[in-house]
């Protein structure tokens, strides 16, 4: 989890996008990289496989204001999205802060989408960690496509939601992020269902990636508080 620089009054938080191959990871940090002010970042790190890159680099943002009087640090890393490359996601997952799962909307990937978000699971658990407890965010990426699934069908598969873990989260919370929507609603049935934030976007056109990105950070940075 976080680290504490004392001598530089910072606190270190990783937060790692994940998800299927291809699907805009890689493009979300380029953009996030391209627009942060030279000042505040790190360098750019980047390590080839034979079809996709995992890139690295770490920022310290500006506009979040101090906890107990320590800046905090980002540092954004992707994993890369092939199965075979499963021992390098592990690697990048320990000592995660927060998740960003970047889900592919084209209707062919939906499989690979569902493959990835298990895989995701199943690693977190691997270190104790439980994704429902912790940030996580989803950003449904390319939808600016003609094949990209509708939202609700791609929230029904990914984001369908999980009985609050704390009975106190009973309750039920508007979407700050839109409206007429709930990150945690009640069924019919009397059942509690929570789901994490989403964000629609267009990596390559930079839409949503910043959205995205603020999400995360502030629950964070409210994990932190």
């Amino acid at each position: 989890m976080s680290m504490i620089n004392y001598a530089a009054r910072e606190i270190n938080c990783k937060i790692v996008y994940y998800g299927p191959g291809l699907g805009g990871k890689t493009t979300n940090l380029e953009h996030i990289y391209g627009k942060v002010k030279p000042e505040t970042r790190g360098k750019l790190i980047s390590l080839a496989t034979e079809t996709e890159r995992t890139l690295f680099f770490d920022f310290l943002p500006v506009d979040l204001g101090t906890i107990r009087g320590f800046n905090t640090r980002f540092h954004l890393y992707t994993v890369p999205g092939q199965v075979y490359y499963n021992a390098s996601r592990k690697l990048i997952l320990r000592n995660v802060d927060g998740i960003v799962f970047v889900a592919d909307s084209q209707l062919e990937r939906m499989e690979a989408n569902l493959e990835s978000m298990q895989n995701l699971y199943d690693n977190m658990a691997e270190y104790g960690y439980d994704l429902t407890r912790m940030p996580f965010v989803i950003q449904y990426n390319k939808r600016d496509l003609p094949n990209a699934a509708p939202v609700n069908e791609l929230q029904a598969a990914l984001n369908p939601g999980w009985e609050p873990a704390d009975p106190g989260k009973a309750r039920v919370v508007p979407d700050p992020y839109h409206a007429g929507e709930y990150l945690v609603s009640q069924y019919s049935s009397g059942e509690w269902a929570e789901r994490a934030p989403y964000f629609e976007a267009v990596a390559i056109a930079g839409d949503g990636v910043f959205d995205t990105l603020k999400a995360v950070s502030k629950l964070v940075l409210k994990a932190l508080a």
